[in-house]
């Protein structure tokens, strides 16, 4: 009897192992056919071969990565190859990459092409902790950014602007007096790393009124929160399902810890300056309480979006400017007659001063010339991109609906047929009587979404890079290679290790 009953339990079991084995078949086969006609329905846009039928073009991008190459230079030369407009299939995704000016002009600089959704709410959690969310450079609802965006811009207006070079000062002459102790033609200076320190304590100070100190060696978590959570990013980008492997837990806790800290500090940072208004305390004079000020005019802001881009301004207000300074110093590095004239129109606009005015900054040209160009070669913002709700033509190829479509102003600013001799470091290209780029070069974007504190960014960059050419002789230490690393942002991978000595006018 008791056999009986065993028998029939396995075969009641074996019934079940075999339905559940043929759905599970089955919904494999339905997900391949669903594979198959996306490829049907996106295959005659142009693209490289695909290495796989399901993953596509994943695992050639892994192997660039894994031989520490940049996958942005992959899309440049499927650019060159593949034409103006070109597709990458991941799984059942299909994303497209232009190259076309006229699709940069005609999806950046209007309001109508959201932000990709699928990548950017992607960003709104990172490994299960809210990051992003949907701050002024994640939020694909235009109307819900619009509100952002008008609470957030008197707080960078010019006239606001020109209150905080005093700041820029304050903190990059702090950097200057730390570098004067290491500058004896010997040590060897990280100076990637010293130039994050000062570009994390203005944008602390001036937007938060917070009070860091790195440059003067004050420990904090805060720079390296900052880089693990842009590499937590990025590799949550590229491989979505590595929080469920348990070979990157620890990694993945790190990342989490980093968001944590980010947003608690931020929120701290909200709540207090929240009560210091209701009990009318005297306010710093900072990008916080300008926004909250607004905000409360506007019937105000969610705290958690507050948060949001208290987040976004950390990364895009630091790490961002401190990558371009970075690299345009890399690259002074091998431009000897560059950087020459830059100090002449250093010593001509500024002279000896220690404190740099806004009206100084304005006459400092070729500084400007240069920065830009930096930017063209080694944009720490590599791209951008829009989303295509319904069908259209992209570069004279119709497109179906319903995808993504990648904007690459590093691709762009690379190509021979928009910046003649791509890769020579050219800072005439943007002289006042040169053509100027047709919508090929968009290293803050384009379009009402094109970045709220670029120009913040280029004024500290101007002052912390005329403070340094005004004191400093430099030369990348032997074994430095010029190579870019991508963490989120893209950043030069050795540190631009440098060796510093006095320049002999700013000693007289």
């Amino acid at each position: 009897m008791f056999s009986s009953i065993l028998s029939l339990g396995f075969g009641w079991l074996w019934y079940l192992f075999l339905f559940l084995g043929a759905g599970i078949l089955l919904a494999f086969l339905l997900y391949c056919g669903y594979i198959h006609y996306i490829h049907m329905k996106y295959d005659h846009i142009p693209g490289p071969p695909r290495d796989s039928f399901f993953l596509g073009h994943a695992p050639i991008l892994a192997k660039a990565k894994e031989n520490q190459k940049l996958s942005h230079d992959c899309f440049l030369r499927w650019s060159e190859e593949y034409g103006p407009v070109y597709r990458l299939n991941f799984l059942h995704y299909v994303v497209l990459n232009s190259s076309d000016p006229e699709s940069v002009k005609e999806f950046l600089m209007s309001s109508d092409y959201p932000k990709d959704p699928i990548t950017y709410n992607r960003l709104f959690y990172l490994f299960g902790r809210r990051f992003l969310g949907k701050g002024l450079l994640t939020d694909p609802d235009h109307q819900h950014w619009y509100k952002q965006r008008r609470i957030m811009d008197p707080a960078f207006s010019h006239t606001y602007l020109i209150k905080m070079v005093g700041v820029f000062n304050e903190k990059a002459e702090e950097l200057m007096e730390q570098l004067a102790e290491k500058a004896d033609g010997k040590q060897q200076v990280s100076l990637h790393a010293l130039i994050n320190c000062v570009t994390l304590d203005v944008i602390t100070k001036v937007a938060f009124g917070l009070d860091l100190g790195l440059v003067e060696g004050n420990k904090t978590a805060f720079p390296d929160a900052i880089s693990i959570a842009l590499k937590g990013m990025m590799e949550s980008l590229q491989n979505p399902f590595m929080q469920y492997l348990p070979q990157h837990w620890a990694f993945v806790k790190k990342v989490q810890e980093s968001a944590d800290l980010l947003r608690k500090v931020g929120q701290e940072c909200i709540m207090q300056r929240k009560q210091a208004m209701l009990n009318g305390e005297e306010l710093p004079n900072d990008i916080l309480t300008k926004i909250l000020q607004v905000a409360e005019k506007e019937m105000g802001l969610d705290d958690e979006i507050m948060l949001d881009n208290f987040i976004t301004f950390f990364i895009a207000g630091q790490e961002t400017t401190a990558n371009q300074l970075a690299f345009t110093i890399m690259e002074l590095t091998r431009q000897p007659e560059i950087t020459q004239r830059l100090q002449a129109e250093i010593d001509e606009v500024i002279g000896f001063k220690r404190d740099i005015s806004f009206e100084d900054i304005s006459n400092l040209t070729y500084v400007t010339q240069v920065l830009k160009e930096s930017l063209r070669l080694y944009p720490p913002a590599p791209g951008t991109s829009r989303y295509i709700k319904q069908d259209t033509e992209v570069a004279g190829i119709p497109i179906p609906g319903g995808i993504p479509i990648i904007f690459s102003t590093y691709v762009m600013g690379r190509m021979e047929k928009f910046f003649p001799d791509p890769y020579k470091f050219d800072p005439e290209r943007f002289n006042s009587s040169a053509v100027k780029p047709y919508y090929c070069y968009f290293p803050f974007a384009l379009g009402p979404r094109s970045c709220l504190g670029q120009v913040f960014a280029q004024l500290e960059a101007k002052v912390v890079l005329s403070k340094f050419l005004q004191r400093f002789e430099f030369e990348l230490v032997p074994g430095q290679s010029f190579n870019i690393l991508d963490t989120g942002t893209l950043r030069p991978r050795d540190g631009v290790v440098c060796t510093l000595t006095p320049r002999k006018m700013a000693t007289k």
